[in-house]
């Protein structure tokens, strides 16, 4: 292959991302046990899978750019990114796992308006999860139970009455939960989610169990800020999306959740039985994201043949080409 020639496949070609590793102190290791992430981290709390956000910049794991960040060949190749493209080399998402061993802390994110006027221009948090798994018992705190104020939820912030207000919701696996700025929420024990999000880093504690760190240190809280970008009346009980399976040959697909700021779906992929492909078309308008959360299978594209297992990450730049997939899989695939 000439060098011309692979100049003009860099910019087409999917490639596998290696996740960054973060050991907050509610963490597990089902993402080393289950996942195979093999960073040398304990607790293993959350693998940022595909970022660009400077907290945390994924790897490229295969491919002519293995070994380079993804933030560079974003900049060196900003066509990747279709109708997003920037000179930063910056993704308007970020995608993680999240092992919480213990529970998360009680919290809140500002919206893009805050966040830029308070934040250094930072992207506010809209997100969203995808239940993994939930030992029996597992929860989410999703909003408020009734309607509050913010005299009666400082009070309760003062006397550690606050989790008396909050709604909890029973989770189980493959659910969805869409969170969006302002409303209060946390994650219990026993939830292994996937998370969609805009690229965003920022996060007001409320709560956080009156525990300490590995130096005996308690984390710090954030009062002043989530008080002001809170949401103080009574969230819904959340409900499940309705989904709608939609069938090709070897695979199924299901809308998760759809905002403005990214589109995610299920895909169940399995090829075995026909020894066929199952044929995965880019889009010319953006790129996306295949995040592998259960099988296996093989991807094959103009440049390499590269295994995927459970755990993995695929960077999928925008353009017009197709790329075959083979196995027996379940992804989540992300747009914007």
């Amino acid at each position: 292959m000439t060098n011309e020639s692979l100049n003009l496949n860099k910019p087409n070609s999917p490639f596998v991302l290696r996740p960054v590793g973060k050991d907050y102190l509610w963490g597990g290791n089902r993402l080393n046990d289950d996942f195979s992430k093999g960073i040398d981290m304990s607790p293993l709390a959350e693998t940022w899978e595909c970022s660009t956000h400077p907290a945390g910049v994924s790897l490229v794991g295969s491919g002519v750019f293995k070994g380079k960040s993804l933030t560079e060949v974003l900049k060196e190749y900003p066509q990747m990114l279709g109708r997003y493209a920037n000179d930063r080399g910056e993704l308007p998402i970020l995608i993680k796992l999240i092992d919480a061993k213990d529970n998360l802390s009680i919290q809140v994110h500002p919206d893009d308006a805050y966040a830029s006027a308070n934040e250094n221009g930072s992207l506010g948090k809209t997100e969203m999860w995808y239940v993994l798994d939930a030992a029996p018992g597992s929860e989410i705190i999703y909003g408020f139970a009734r309607d509050t104020s913010r005299e009666e939820v400082e009070e309760a912030i003062r006397n550690k009455s606050l989790p008396d207000l909050l709604r909890r919701v029973p989770i189980e696996k493959n659910q969805v939960y869409f969170v969006q700025p302002g409303m209060v929420h946390g994650i219990s024990k026993g939830a292994l989610l996937a998370e969609v999000q805009e690229s965003s880093d920022i996060t007001y504690r409320l709560y956080d169990y009156d525990r300490v760190d590995k130096n005996g240190n308690q984390r710090p809280l954030h009062i002043d800020k989530a008080l002001e970008v809170m949401d103080y009346s009574s969230s819904e009980n959340p409900r499940q999306p309705i989904r709608v399976l939609k069938y090709t040959p070897g695979s199924a697909s299901e809308i998760l959740c759809r905002c403005k700021y990214f589109q995610t779906e299920r895909l169940l992929m399995n090829t075995e039985r026909n020894r066929g492909y199952m044929i995965f078309p880019a889009l010319q308008e953006t790129f996306q994201i295949l995040l592998c959360t259960d099988g296996c299978a093989v991807m094959h594209t103009d440049t390499e043949i590269v295994d995927l297992f459970k755990g993995d990450c695929v960077f999928v730049p925008a353009g017009q080409y197709e790329i075959k997939l083979h196995g027996m899989a379940q992804f989540l695939k992300v747009r914007c």
